[in-house]
C-alpha cells in the first residue's frame, strides 16, 4: 500500500496466506498484480491445498481462480517473476515474491534430486528443494542483470521462520547449525533465520552484521533507503538503514515475539541485551529434554546460543524483569482493526 501511493508498481507472486476474503487478497492489500496460492502450501503440480481436507484448488491471478495443471509452481513463480521485471522496467517497482520453497512437500527437481541422492533421508529431499530454490532464484537476478537494473534495485532475501520437523516433512531435513528449536519454537533454532540485502555500491558487499534485527524491521529500513515518507505509520519493526551503512548498533534494546500454545499457556519469548526469557517452551528439534520446571526458560545468548541450560532459578531478578517487559507489551497491543 506505501509503495503503491508512492506511485510504484506493485506486484505479488508465490504465497500469500494471509486471507481469502478480497479485502484481504493481494489487490485489496495494494497490489496492482498478482500470481500465487492463498493458503498455507500447495502441491507444485497439481496445485492444490496440501493439508487436511477439504484439498482445495489453490491457484489464482488478481483474484481469479486459475488453472496451469501439471506445470511446476516454482518455475511458474520464477517466470511471473522476470515478466513483472520486464513489464516494469522503465519505471519503480515493489515485487514481493513470497516462495513456498522448500515449504512441504519436498518437490525438488530431478537434476537436484539425482545430485543428493546418496544423502539419507530425508536430508536429500530437502537439499534438493534448497537447490531448487538457490536456482530459481538465481533466474530472477540474473534478469535483473540483463535488464541492467541491478545496481539500481534493493534485494532481500529473508528466511520466515526455521526449518520444518513436522511429518509432512518427513521429520526433518534441515539443520538450524549450533542453534536449539526448529518452525514452532521460540528457541534461536525457530526464530533466529538467513536475511540477505543487496544494493550494490550503497550497502557495503560481503559483510556479516551480528547486530540483532527482525523480519519486522525491512518495512520501515526499505522505506527509507528508498527516501519514502513513513511519518504517518506505526510500525513493529525499526530501521535498520543506520546498521546496514554505518556498522551501528542494534536498534532494538528489546523485542517480543508470541506464538503457538493456547489461551492459558501461551507461548512467548522477551529479548533485552543477551537475556532472553521463554514462556512454556518447545523444543521442535528434539534437541534437549523439556523439564517440568522449565515453564520459564532463561539464557544469557552472550554465553551461550545454544539454550541448553536453564538460569531462571539462577537469576530469579531477571525473569520478574522480563516477564514485566512481556505483561507491558501485553497491555501496548491494540486489538485487530479492520483492514483498510
Amino acid at each position: 500500500e506505501m509503495f503503491r501511493a508512492a506511485g510504484y508498481a506493485t506486484g505479488h507472486v508465490g504465497k500469500w496466506h494471509l486471507g481469502y476474503t478480497e479485502n484481504q487478497m493481494p489487490l485489496g492489500q495494494g497490489f496492482d498484480e498478482s500470481f500465487g496460492h492463498m493458503g498455507g502450501c500447495i502441491d507444485n503440480y497439481s496445485h492444490f491445498f496440501y493439508w487436511q481436507g477439504p484439498n482445495r484448488h489453490d491457484l489464482w491471478r488478481n483474484g481469479r481462480e486459475v488453472h496451469a495443471d501439471g506445470q511446476y509452481f516454482p518455475e511458474l513463480m520464477a517466470r511471473e517473476a522476470v515478466q513483472f521485471l520486464e513489464q516494469h522496467k522503465d519505471e519503480s517497482f515493489f515485487l514481493y515474491w513470497a516462495l513456498n520453497t522448500p515449504h512441504y512437500p519436498l518437490q525438488g527437481t530431478d537434476r537436484w534430486r539425482k545430485h543428493y541422492k546418496d544423502l539419507p533421508k530425508p536430508r536429500r529431499e530437502y537439499a534438493a528443494f534448497v537447490s531448487t530454490t538457490d536456482e530459481i532464484v538465481g533466474q530472477v537476478l540474473l534478469k535483473l542483470d540483463e535488464l541492467k537494473l541491478t545496481d539500481n534495485t534493493i534485494v532481500v532475501f529473508q528466511s520466515d521462520h526455521g526449518h520444518s520437523c513436522e511429518e509432512r516433512t518427513f521429520g526433518g531435513g534441515g539443520n538450524a547449525g549450533p542453534y536449539r528449536g526448529a518452525k514452532f519454537s521460540l528457541f534461536e533454532g525457530g526464530i533466529r533465520v538467513p536475511a540477505i540485502i543487496s544494493w550494490p555500491g550503497q550497502i557495503p558487499e560481503g559483510v556479516v552484521q551480528p547486530q540483532m534485527a527482525t523480519g519486522c524491521d525491512w518495512l520501515p529500513t526499505v522505506l527509507d533507503l528508498c527516501q519514502l515518507d513513513r511519518s504517518a505509520e506505526y510500525f513493529d519493526g525499526k530501521s535498520l538503514t543506520d546498521v546496514l551503512l554505518n556498522n551501528a548498533e542494534s536498534p532494538h534494546q528489546m523485542f517480543h515475539w508470541q506464538s503457538g500454545g493456547n489461551k492459558n499457556r501461551p507461548r512467548w519469548a522477551v529479548r533485552r541485551g543477551p537475556w532472553k526469557l521463554i514462556a512454556h517452551p518447545n523444543d521442535t528439534s528434539h534437541l534437549a529434554e523439556i523439564l517440568p520446571t522449565d515453564d520459564r526458560f532463561l539464557v544469557n545468548l552472550d554465553d551461550s546460543v545454544q539454550e541448553l541450560s536453564n538460569l531462571a532459578a539462577k537469576y530469579p531478578d531477571v525473569v520478574s524483569e522480563l516477564e514485566a517487559l512481556h505483561d507491558e507489551w501485553l497491555r501496548e497491543l491494540q486489538p485487530p482493526t479492520e483492514n483498510r
